[in-house]
Parts: C-alpha cells; structure tokens; sequence
C-alpha cells in the first residue's frame, strides 16, 4: 500500500513572486492577465488540497490571505513597471493594427485583457484612414480586393465578407476595396513604417 502523498506546497509571496518573474520574463502582460495568471496557481493549489474534508477546509482559510498576496505582487510588479497596462495597450494597438485587425477588434481584444476603457480609447488608431489602412492590410493578407491576384476571377461579395466580420464599418470596406492597387500598397507600406499613416 503507497503511503498517502504529502500536501502539496502552499504558495507563499516569494513562490508568487517567482511565477510572476517567470510569466514576465516571456511574456508582455497586463495588470489583469498577471493576476488570472497568479489565481490559477492558487486554485490549483486549492484543487489539490481539497482531496480530502481536512485538506478542503485549510485550502478555504488559506485563500483570502492567498488572494492578498497575488493583489500585492500585481501591485509590485506593476510599481517597478514590469507591468504597465498603457504601455501594453499602445504596443498590441499598433502591432494589431498593422496586422489589419479593425478599431472594433483592438478595443474588444484589450478590453478581454483588463485593459481599462479610457486606455483603450487612448491608443486606438485615429481616423478613417488608419481603419483604412488596417483594411487594406487584411486585404492584402488575405489577397482580396486591390491585392487578388490577376489569374483569379473577381469576387466582391466574398472580399466584402472577410473585411466585414473583421469589424469594419461598410463605408470602410468599401473604400478599400476601390482603391486602387499601386495606392494600395503604398497606404499599407506607410502602415508598417510608421503605425499610423496620413494620407496626402
């Protein structure tokens, strides 16, 4: 007969800590993804002490002192500024972007990362020609519109499709998809030089 297993180890601050390092070190977070990220070890914690009635009941007391502990290594890592919610936002924003990913899905992607609004709002890109430009980046992606490829018949209601449930508006979708090849490619070009083109 095995000997029963011993408890696992309770996290403690500086366990908590080295999670935190570790996720840091491979990964840009936010303030929100940090913590989910600390109360899953906690929880896994707690789901393995509660094998038993005796290891339930520890796990129950141990957790308000547990979640004080992950609020504070947030709250550390976010003071020294390994975590900066603004600075992530600004980052994913402009990389989002450039991938021809619309206002609509930047804001939903941050927002579903803790992001808070008035941070979101700030790092959108501005103005109709960078959602134009994200379009004309996903068109291009995706070889649609000014960007199919001349040996394939024309297909707008398909093209339409894609830039649609991309999140852009109609008038979006339809301005990209009448531009013009040559211009096309140089909005798309200004996009991944500087993030936020403006058009002349």
């Amino acid at each position: 007969m095995r000997p029963p297993r011993p408890p696992p180890a309770r996290p403690t601050a500086d366990s908590l800590h080295e999670v935190a390092l570790d996720y840091l070190a491979r990964y840009a977070a936010t303030a929100e993804t940090l913590r989910r990220v600390l109360l899953r070890r906690v929880a896994r914690w707690a789901r393995e002490m509660a094998q038993d009635r005796e290891g339930h009941e520890a796990a129950e007391a141990a957790m308000p002192a547990l979640e004080a502990a992950v609020e504070a290594e947030v709250t550390r890592m976010t003071g020294c500024g390994a975590v900066d919610d603004a600075e992530f936002a600004a980052m994913r924003a402009r990389s989002l972007a450039r991938s021809g990913r619309s206002g609509r899905f930047i804001a939903a992607h941050l927002a579903a990362r803790g992001v808070a609004g008035e941070t979101v709002r700030a790092v959108l890109p501005e103005g109709a020609e960078a959602e134009l430009a994200a379009a004309l980046a996903l068109a291009r992606r995706r070889r649609i519109g000014p960007f199919r490829r001349p040996d394939r018949p024309d297909a707008p209601e398909r093209a339409r499709g894609v830039l649609a449930r991309a999140g852009f508006a109609r008038d979006v979708v339809e301005q990209a998809l009448a531009c013009e090849p040559e211009r096309a490619e140089e909005i798309v070009e200004a996009l991944r030089r500087e993030g936020s083109p403006s058009f002349s």
